[in-house]
């Protein structure tokens, strides 16, 4: 908090910030600005809905202090760029960025069209803990375009002009990173590989079995490359660790021939042992580099899947009930800083640790998460309001409010037509 003291003017502000990071870190079933309130000791929600709305701060110098400080504890000259999008389940057609989403139907439900948002935020895939490092751009907007500013509305096409954006403007910021990982979404957009290449980035990108890969005969298609390959080409290879173990699959490695003077650039076929199942990579490097370190640039894509889900529900990435551009921006914004003390407070602790070849320390313990920490920070630090009076105080506001919103509707649907 200190570090982010000076982007607000007044005094108030600030201490509304560290309610809602406290509150976004409290171990609350649902995370949003009443129960927020709620928790800190609030009498009403106002103020929190005031600083997200209204209150005269800059999101986006908070989110450069965001960047400087996992840079800070988890910088790596060999770190990973990893980008990807995720889905923010909304019932509501008035949210920023929301469109409509088909999930897949689950055994025992019916199929049914929801509404979700779909920010695209990086992060950097480094050992032993990863963080989202910048703050997204919403996805293709459908019905409330009016929310955001003008300035805004035009780089939200997908898949490019986002992602490429954030990579530019962290390397501008002087992040050190080597590499840069994403799935077919980006892999299979030119425009972004020519950007990574001009900025003598390597990446490691997933592209479809369609995608043709230049080769001195004409383009041809990745899967049919695939079956040409000679049975000795295949390695075995460990793509990273996980819960269960290493996750070994059969690796290979097509050169690609463009004609450019400079760089190296591969098309990698990964084959999951089990099944024979198929994944097609387009590589490049500056430089010459093993087969190994592009499988480890490959694995590290998985960090970032693993860190959304850690931010939704820890820091309540996903929880916002807002409805305007700067509400959301901010919301994520400091959602994503919460998210970042948990991380770098693991990575901090993990150093201080010695591991064994599973993972686990001398004592049979398993390293600090940022579950365990977020728990170990609730309970020791973060003490919420408990008083009884305090509780019934907002028993009644909550039922007052919906009784309020209730009569408006029945209000409005009586004057239609």
């Amino acid at each position: 908090m200190g570090r982010i003291a000076s982007r607000f003017a007044r005094v108030e502000p600030r201490r509304r910030v560290r309610q809602l990071i406290l509150g976004l870190l409290a171990d609350l079933p649902r995370k949003n600005c009443w129960t927020i309130a709620e928790h800190v000791g609030d009498a009403t929600p106002d103020g929190l809905q005031h600083l997200l709305g209204r209150a005269k701060w800059d999101a986006d110098l908070v989110r450069d202090d965001l960047r400087g400080f996992v840079l800070e504890h988890l910088a790596d000259d060999q770190a990973v760029l990893v980008v990807d999008e995720t889905g923010d389940l909304k019932k509501g057609t008035h949210t920023v960025g929301v469109q409509a989403s088909t999930p897949a139907p689950r055994a025992g439900s019916k199929t049914r069209k929801s509404r979700c948002t779909s920010p695209t935020p990086p992060g950097t895939g480094t050992p032993p803990s990863t963080a989202l490092c910048t703050c997204p751009s919403p996805g293709p907007v459908t019905r409330t375009a009016a929310s955001r500013p003008p300035s805004r509305i035009r780089s939200a096409s997908r898949p490019s002009h986002p992602c490429q954006q954030m990579i530019e403007r962290a390397l501008d910021a002087g992040v050190s990173a080597a590499w840069a990982a994403g799935d077919e979404v980006y892999g299979d957009n030119p425009n972004l590989r020519t950007a990574l290449e001009a900025r003598q980035l390597g990446y490691v990108l997933a592209v479809s079995c369609t995608y043709r890969v230049p080769t001195p005969a004409g383009p041809q298609r990745a899967d049919h490359l695939a079956k040409r390959i000679p049975r000795r080409a295949w390695q075995k290879l460990s793509a990273g660790r996980g819960a269960k173990g290493h996750r070994w699959y059969d690796w290979a490695l097509v050169a690609i021939t463009t004609g450019e003077p400079t760089g190296h650039r591969h098309l990698m076929i990964r084959r999951k042992r089990s099944t024979g199942e198929l994944a097609y990579y387009r590589c490049y490097s500056p430089r010459p580099v093993p087969l190994s370190t592009l499988v480890k640039v490959a694995g590290s894509r998985w960090t970032v899947e693993e860190t959304f889900q850690s931010s939704k529900g820890l820091a309540g990435l996903d929880e916002h009930q807002v409805r305007r551009w700067d509400s959301w921006h901010r919301w994520v914004t400091l959602a994503l800083l919460a998210h970042a003390f948990l991380a770098v407070t693991t990575a901090l602790e993990r150093r201080n640790q010695a591991q064994s070849d599973d993972g686990t320390s001398p004592d049979g313990l398993v390293p600090l998460t940022c579950n365990e920490i977020q728990r170990l920070f609730t309970t020791l630090i973060a003490q919420p309001a408990r008083d009884l009076a305090q509780r019934l105080r907002w028993s009644t506001w909550r039922r007052r409010h919906q009784a309020r919103a209730r009569h408006s509707h029945y209000r409005r649907q009586a004057a239609q037509p």
